[in-house]
């Protein structure tokens, strides 16, 4: 989960919440510019996420603090290996691109140790079986799986609270078509992307937080407890095209 400390506890949002938020972003890329079987690499996208059970984990630090996400340290490989063999069921596709991101994620643990290795070479087998199994080519993976990648890095700058102040643009990665793309949150609180990639000239996305009240917990069933039961907040964002017209149309809608 990302965890944002506030004035009187903690804003939390669930990890598979981000990752429905990047199929949204997902969902507004400019359709003629679109990565190979999208609505397979959308599905991808949603789902990549769901190995994040916060009710089922334990999410506390040593202090009693929910745990964010980047605190967590390495874990066996046997719930990867089982999050990959669920996804076949939504498709080779989907399966497909959520091996990869294991992949991406896990290339600097090579030669840690045998099981890590193991993992990497089982996954890269995988892979070219499933690529038969699709009849895609290495280039339409690799264009759907960089384009999962900028959408999750869009999203977790989102939920991360990441965009700069000042208008300042912040590299998002490189995108299907091998492009730099930026982002830019505008004082109107508008947020924009450069160059343009998107369907519409206009659209918002939003993602759910949970507040909590209460700073540290006991265990981590009182901290599942608190989540079940702490109100939730729709974060939004509006994106625009950077133009005159879009700028001054609303601002603040």
């Amino acid at each position: 989960m990302i965890v944002h400390p506030t004035q009187n506890g903690w804003q939390i949002i669930y990890h598979r919440a981000h990752a429905l938020l990047a199929a949204q972003i997902a969902g507004h890329w400019r359709r003629k510019d679109a990565p190979p079987r999208l609505y397979e690499t959308i599905a991808a996208i949603s789902h990549h996420d769901d190995l994040a059970k916060e009710w089922e984990s334990d999410n506390l630090t040593e202090a009693g603090t929910p745990k964010d996400f980047l605190m967590d340290e390495g874990k066996s490989y046997d719930p990867l290996r089982k999050h990959i063999e669920q996804a076949l069921y939504r498709g080779h596709w989907v399966a497909l691109l959520n091996s990869m991101h294991q992949t991406h994620l896990n290339a600097g643990k090579r030669g840690t140790s045998a099981e890590a290795d193991a993992f990497l070479d089982e996954q890269l087998e995988y892979q070219k079986r499933w690529l038969k199994e699709v009849e895609a080519s290495e280039d339409d993976a690799a264009s759907a799986y960089a384009f999962m990648q900028w959408c999750d890095r869009l999203s977790l700058i989102l939920c991360q609270h990441k965009l700069p102040m000042d208008e300042r643009a912040l590299e998002i990665s490189k995108g299907p078509d091998g492009q730099r793309y930026d982002v830019i949150q505008h004082s109107s609180g508008l947020v924009t992307v450069t160059p343009w990639c998107f369907e519409e000239d206009r659209f918002t996305v939003t993602v759910e937080a949970t507040s909590l009240s209460q700073v540290t917990f006991d265990d981590n069933e009182s901290l599942v407890e608190a989540l079940k039961h702490g109100p939730r907040k729709r974060l939004e964002w509006t994106f625009v095209k950077e133009s005159p017209e879009a700028m001054q149309e609303n601002p603040l809608s």
